[in-house]
């Protein structure tokens, strides 16, 4: 029964009907299933870190095994903060895993956290970021043009992308100098703010964009696409269980991210 409920999309009410019994008896079986504990097995391991989030305070922070697609860590938080991280490593670490690699989202004190290890920022938040400033269609041609420039961010190299966010600076510097004044008050803003955040964003981030083509033998993903999928994935199953309560709720996500790690030999259970 728990894993029609789980995995075959099968409602409470759907159940209810299939097995003809009511639904308070559905939600007492499905409440009294025990998730089987998962089998701890460490390694070494280029980890893809990430956080999903069902509302503004109750979210997942993710480990994968970027290599098997298994989870490694999960643990429930209210906020993306750089102690979770640090939670993260601590505990794997405790557990005999050893980070080869990691790639992430992009977050400055994430990438100190394991500043003694190779980085990668995930190009699609890159892009992301871009898009927030820029939006989809720039109207500005300097807008325009970066953007173009970013499009190519996974089909390039560090020295191309460089170069060419180079050229663009130095041909749109002084536009992205000019000052608005406010006539009343007489202080003054960037006029194009959002175009100098977009640049300043792919300056910040340059190093650690292309760190995937440096150790060609760790076999680094340049996304947290992995991750970003089963995101969807696991949100559509909520979506689908919407109105469970707490308790049901924090189980089928459990055991969705579980199930991740019983298709290869890793795994490690939710702290605490």
């Amino acid at each position: 029964m728990w894993q029609e409920f789980c995995w075959s999309r099968n409602t409470i009410g759907e159940l209810s009907r299939r097995y003809n019994r009511s639904i308070d008896w559905i939600r007492k079986e499905l409440r009294a299933y025990e998730l089987p504990s998962p089998v701890i097995v460490p390694g070494e391991i280029v980890a893809i870190m990430d956080c999903v989030f069902f509302r503004r305070s109750s979210g997942y922070l993710v480990v994968r095994d970027a290599h098997n697609s298994s989870n490694v860590y999960w643990s429930e938080i209210q906020s993306e903060t750089i102690d979770e991280y640090q939670c993260a490593r601590d505990t794997l670490e405790g557990q005999g895993f050893s980070f080869k690699a990691i790639v992430i989202d992009g977050r400055a004190g994430v990438r100190k956290l394991f500043a003694d290890l190779p980085v990668q920022m995930c190009h699609f938040h890159q892009k992301a970021i871009i898009t927030r400033y820029l939006t989809r269609r720039p109207k500005l041609e300097a807008g325009k043009e970066l953007r173009e420039i970013v499009h190519a961010l996974c089909k390039t190299n560090e020295q191309m992308f460089t170069d060419a966010i180079d050229k663009w600076h130095e041909k749109w510097n002084g536009f992205l100098k000019e000052r608005t004044v406010d006539p009343i008050t007489g202080r003054w803003h960037y006029t194009h703010k959002r175009l100098r955040s977009a640049y300043h964003s792919l300056k910040s981030n340059l190093p650690y964009l292309f760190t995937y083509q440096k150790y060609p033998e760790l076999n680094i993903p340049n996304t947290t696409n992995s991750l970003d999928g089963s995101f969807a994935h696991l949100k559509g199953l909520i979506q689908i269980h919407r109105g469970l309560k707490i308790d049901l709720k924090r189980k089928l996500v459990l055991s969705i991210l579980q199930n991740r790690h019983k298709e290869s030999n890793y795994g490690l259970s939710n702290r605490p």
